[in-house]
């Protein structure tokens, strides 16, 4: 899917040429846009020319350029043990290491077989990744998603991860400890920096799941931090996430206050920049997870979402599909439709362990997890239209997963063209709110920051204060799912102005100070 890169500095056939996207480049550069690229160098496709080399003997020079180990033991009749216990991540009923036949040792894939990780101990590794990084800043890239830049570091000797899941029916195990901001992810990030991003006019955001430590994030966004401009603090997407992300656990408004707040008053506080998000390919649609998405109130969820977004600081990432409130697909979608390989592996697991009858409510349980979680939710093909194939492609193709059902209602081109005097669509509302956004940068993007504490826990109120003339912005958002009675707090005495409401029926208006 895009994340076994087979060679850093050509574009797939599949998807165009460079010139496509030198000609991308130029055009958003006309629109006063730039290009943000995903790096995925934490490894590489078992294809690319590094690892065939690195696998083609124990002698090869690139054989250190990735993760080669002995196996741990053999059995009686030669079968040989992985050298640890490590889990594969997106199916952590396999190991995260894979036998080489040819030379007789493993090699690391802590995501797939497909995706062998990189040696960044190797300094020709590091010099490689700052050339490809090169290539494409040269050629006009305006910056780069990290992908998991936070695994690139991990603990030498690889030491065997703790049991976590029942070893009954899990033979490994997460080793995110030994792995997630290693012992030299700082070293080597500044070394980047050093090399490469200073050089540039470009902007960094690191994708670093699992680290949860206030201290270890500013070592990379502080503002004096020589490192990246921001991360993805993944705290509220995983908030449904127990140990392994193919599964649920209980949460309340509570807990979106609790994270939300914990983060804007951080890095106010302590001089570090968030990244404000709640979807991405990773993960499955926002109205889905935190509102209802039934025809009645998907739309009045995502506008609440999209409010939510908009009145936070830092940097706004808004994920394709969520600006016309995309949701999951129905339950009664068969889960062999799905494509993710972390789906079709999960699946794969829940049928060996419950299906057939062995246990029924664990097998239905299964089945929930992946409407509620499978990542495909959010890569299905973009509604562009009522048109065949939903404007995706031509009528005569067929596209490369199933399209949602209702795209001929729900699709880009109706809610651009949604004409009302009392009401915008979707995507109206999120141009309303990017717009105010930006109007009153100083209060949003850069203000200061205070939860208003209610007895309601199921209302999030915050206000938003201008640094520089003091203005403030009330945000209520009831995440009941149902009307409730809220009085104004201290922090708001005086309201001179109601701004808008995803209910809203007509133009901003006054409204009392009482």
């Amino acid at each position: 899917m895009g994340y076994d890169i087979a060679d850093y500095t050509n574009i797939d056939p599949v998807y165009g040429t460079n010139e496509d996207v030198d000609e991308l480049i130029a055009e958003l550069g006309k629109r006063d846009m730039k290009l943000m690229m995903d790096l995925v160098v934490n490894h590489t496709s078992n294809e690319h020319p590094w690892f065939l080399e690195s696998r083609s003997s124990k002698d090869n020079p690139r054989r250190d350029w990735y993760l080669w180990k002995d196996p741990k033991s053999r059995s009686e009749q030669g079968t040989p043990e992985p050298p640890n216990n490590w889990a594969q991540i997106l199916g952590e009923a396999n190991s995260a290491w894979n036998y080489d036949t040819n030379t007789g040792q493993y090699y690391m894939a802590i995501f797939t077989p497909e995706q062998p990780d990189l040696n960044w101990e190797n300094p020709e590794v590091r010099a490689a990744v700052w050339d490809v990084m090169k290539y494409w800043l040269d050629k006009g890239v305006g910056g780069f998603r990290m992908d998991v830049i936070n695994m690139i570091s991990k603990v030498p000797g690889y030491p065997d991860a703790e049991i976590i899941l029942d070893p009954k029916s899990h033979k490994f195990q997460p080793g995110t400890k030994y792995f997630v901001n290693g012992p030299k992810l700082h070293d080597y990030i500044r070394e980047m920096y050093d090399e490469v991003l200073t050089k540039y006019d470009n902007i960094t955001v690191g994708e670093m799941p699992g680290v949860d430590s206030e201290d270890e994030i500013l070592r990379t966004v502080g503002a004096d931090a020589r490192e990246l401009n921001m991360i993805f603090i993944f705290a509220l997407v995983d908030v449904d996430k127990p140990n392994v992300r193919m599964a649920l656990k209980d949460w309340d408004v509570h807990d979106i206050k609790r994270i939300v707040s914990r983060w804007q008053k951080v890095m106010i506080e302590k001089n570090g920049w968030n990244s404000v998000f709640i979807e991405n390919h990773d993960n499955p649609r926002s109205v889905t997870r935190y509102t209802d998405d039934s025809d009645q109130y998907r739309f009045l969820g995502a506008k609440l979402l999209a409010l939510m977004q908009t009145t936070l600081g830092g940097t706004l990432f808004v994920y394709q599909g969520e600006e016309i409130g995309l949701r999951n697909f129905d339950a009664d979608v068969d889960p062999y439709e799905f494509k993710d390989i972390e789906t079709i592996n999960y699946w794969k697991k829940t049928q060996a362990l419950y299906g057939d009858g062995i246990n029924p409510e664990k097998y239905a349980e299964g089945k929930k997890i992946i409407q509620m979680k499978a990542r495909d939710h959010a890569r299905s093909p973009m509604q562009w239209s009522d048109e065949p194939n939903a404007g995706f492609c031509d009528e005569d193709v067929k596209p490369w997963m199933r399209l949602m059902d209702d795209y001929k209602t729900v699709n880009a081109k109706t809610q651009m063209e949604y004409t009302s005097v009392v009401d915008m669509s979707v995507w109206q509302w999120w141009q309303f709110c990017i717009n105010s956004r930006k109007t009153h940068a100083d209060i949003f993007v850069y203000g200061d920051y205070e939860e208003v504490n209610q007895p309601d826990d199921k209302i999030f109120g915050y206000v938003r204060t201008s640094f520089e003339n003091g203005k403030k912005a009330l945000v209520v958002l009831n995440f009941s799912g149902e009307e409730r009675t809220w009085k104004l707090p201290a922090q708001a005495k005086k309201i001179d102005m109601w701004v808008c409401s995803n209910y809203q029926k007509g133009p901003p208006r006054d409204v009392p100070t009482e």
